[in-house]
């Protein structure tokens, strides 16, 4: 079975407190936005105490275009991206050259040539890499993007797959959007940086052991309204319905056992439970759906508290949290939910 090798995330130089975001969306929106008064506990709701910034706070007060935040996207993404991958490659004990393929997941920013092009250019990686740029699964990325890892190292037993995440959530805030949605996402939403190496069969396991075992994905017709972006002149505006933690709660608990039951698996299988957390509401929803004893969410939790929602990178952030607090010998379930509306899943079997 293909396998984890390493899992290597950025903490951004400008981590910033979540009280100070607060008091700088309250100045942003309380002269445009009559509900934002009552609406400030939000901030205070999330759980979160800093946000993975990759900004000072001062930037998001100040006005700009579109494509000033998108060029700033390009750039920092390939910034973060290339000092990630330089350190999983140490972690994983291999050579720049060994890299078969290059998977980089992003929803956050455009850019063609894609990111994935321009890390190969900066970083002189092997110019035969296959490369697969993932663009628009939002939350669901990081999870997906381990998925077709997986699907890649099956192919080709000796391969090499570097998979990248990057999302600058901040740099898509529409100041003068005063919508609720871009209200409570400005609560919610971070940036994150995250590479991760997956190897083929004919590699051989060292010390903690990740085999990648399965995989599924799920689109739920008729809620395609349910998250994603509203494309304007001014840039992304995020879509995101109140009703996510409601659909979480009606078909979570019946999709994860139905992909545990075909392979042969039960929820109290489980042992590690490498969840994406989108907000507080969303992990009750999971907490209440799925009825598992103790708090099975710490890491996840622990995840969003440190750094926000930074969406499809999160999940691998909680991964690597695993990997340095320790995690239990047994299956581990990663999940995320995502536009489409969709879930991901990945079944590891995992090992000290």
């Amino acid at each position: 079975m293909p396998h984890i090798s390493a899992v290597s995330k950025i903490d951004l130089p400008d981590k910033t407190k979540q009280q100070d975001v607060k008091e700088q969306a309250s100045q942003m929106f309380s002269a445009n936005f009559p509900q934002a008064h009552r609406l400030m506990p939000a901030f205070d709701n999330t759980g979160i105490v800093t946000r993975n910034f990759v900004k000072p706070l001062s930037y998001y007060a100040e006005t700009t275009t579109f494509k000033q935040r998108n060029d700033e996207y390009i750039r920092l993404s390939v910034q973060y991206a290339v000092q990630a991958v330089e350190d999983v490659i140490t972690k994983a004990d291999i050579s720049k050259d060994d890299i078969t393929d290059l998977i980089f997941i992003s929803t956050t920013g455009l850019a063609t040539p894609s990111i994935d092009a321009l890390i190969i250019n900066q970083m002189h990686l092997n110019p035969h890499i296959n490369r697969t740029p993932v663009w628009g699964l939002g939350c669901a990325g990081g999870v997906a993007g381990v998925a077709k890892a997986n699907m890649a190292a099956k192919a080709n037993p000796k391969a090499v797959v570097l998979l990248v995440a990057v999302e600058l959530c901040s740099l898509t805030l529409i100041k003068n959007d005063y919508s609720k949605s871009n209200f409570i996402g400005s609560s919610l939403f971070s940036d994150g940086v995250v590479a991760c190496i997956v190897k083929g069969d004919d590699h051989q396991l060292a010390g903690q052991q990740l085999s990648i075992k399965a995989a599924s994905s799920k689109l739920y017709y008729d809620s395609l309204d349910v998250m994603g972006w509203d494309f304007s002149e001014e840039g992304f505006k995020v879509v995101f319905s109140k009703d996510i933690p409601t659909f979480i709660h009606q078909n979570i608990n019946a999709d994860v056992n139905e992909f545990l039951d075909r392979q042969g698996l039960k929820l109290s299988d489980i042992k590690n439970f490498i969840f994406h957390p989108g907000g507080t509401k969303v992990l009750d929803a999971y907490t209440d759906a799925l009825q598992i004893p103790g708090d099975f969410l710490n890491n996840t939790r622990q995840v969003m508290t440190d750094n926000g929602n930074m969406s499809s990178v999160t999940v691998l952030y909680v991964l690597e949290k695993f990997l340095t607090t320790g995690f239990e010998d047994g299956y581990g379930l990663m999940l995320a939910m995502g536009p489409g509306f969709s879930s991901e899943m990945v079944l590891l079997d995992m090992k000290n």
